[in-house]
């Protein structure tokens, strides 16, 4: 049976990884391949390694640090960053990474997650959409945005994620700008619109602070990827950096209501 996903999800910033918040302010929280370690050790379902410099920087993929996370991961790796050809993420595949995220490249030309799913398999095509609200006085609804949210594309978010699923993705995440790194819950309404749009597997990030909001996430929607930066990497109301994630038996009492859905 299918059941939900607890993924920590890692940025990469000048080679550290770091925490931001509204994608503003990156603070260093330590060495990528260290956290993977412990991540190992603390038997994650998945981890998720994006790179936020390569696509605003328009330089490829670090492959050198792919292959250093590829080696050390010991569970299901998704690696996002640069990434804007089919050749591309089949060498990232050949590495031992399970799946290629994209995210401006996929705006840009979505027949390039036809060309991924040919190269490596639908299974491994993962696009992120890093989604916010509007913003005017009579603005409604919610916003794409790449490039770390300096570039704004009007394209309505969940219509556009139904046409990525078609193009060949996979799974698609939904990064909830507004809510990075506050730590006060996801936007369960953004959620559920395209929990209800898609039929491929949906991961959820933006705005988990407690093992609650993550249970909160999966009440609600059932089989999800509920994922966070954060609350993985951070411990205490001072935001000390600690890398930690649930026990085997907090995991359990997570999605056991999973089962009403």
């Amino acid at each position: 049976m299918l059941r939900p996903r607890i993924i920590p999800c890692l940025l990469v910033h000048q080679g550290g990884l770091v925490k931001t918040q509204g994608f503003k302010e990156p603070k260093y929280v330590g060495d990528p391949i260290n956290a993977v370690r412990i991540f190992n050790e603390k038997e994650a379902d998945e981890l998720m390694v994006l790179d936020i410099d390569a696509t605003v920087n328009r330089v490829a993929p670090d492959f050198a640090l792919i292959a250093k996370l590829a080696a050390e991961c010991r569970m299901p790796l998704c690696y996002g960053g640069g990434v804007t050809t089919a050749e591309q993420a089949a060498r990232i595949v050949d590495m031992g990474v399970e799946k290629v995220a994209v995210s401006a490249a996929a705006i840009a030309k979505p027949y390039l997650l036809t060309e991924m799913a040919a190269a490596v398999g639908r299974q491994s095509v993962v696009a992120v959409l890093d989604v916010r609200k509007r913003t005017g006085l009579f603005a409604k609804g919610y916003e794409l945005c790449t490039h770390n949210g300096k570039t704004t594309h009007k394209l309505d978010p969940v219509v556009f994620s139904k046409q990525l699923q078609d193009a060949g993705a996979g799974e698609i995440v939904i990064n909830s700008v507004d809510r990075d790194g506050i730590m006060q819950g996801y936007d369960l309404g953004l959620a559920m619109q395209f929990k209800q749009a898609l039929k491929v597997p949906v991961t959820f990030l933006g705005g988990a602070g407690s093992l609650e909001h993550m249970g909160e996430l999966i009440s609600n929607l059932g089989v999800v990827g509920a994922s966070a930066g954060s609350l993985f990497v951070f411990k205490g109301k001072y935001r000390a950096v600690l890398i930690n994630y649930p026990t085997p038996d907090q995991k359990v009492k997570l999605c056991r209501d999973t089962l009403k859905h």
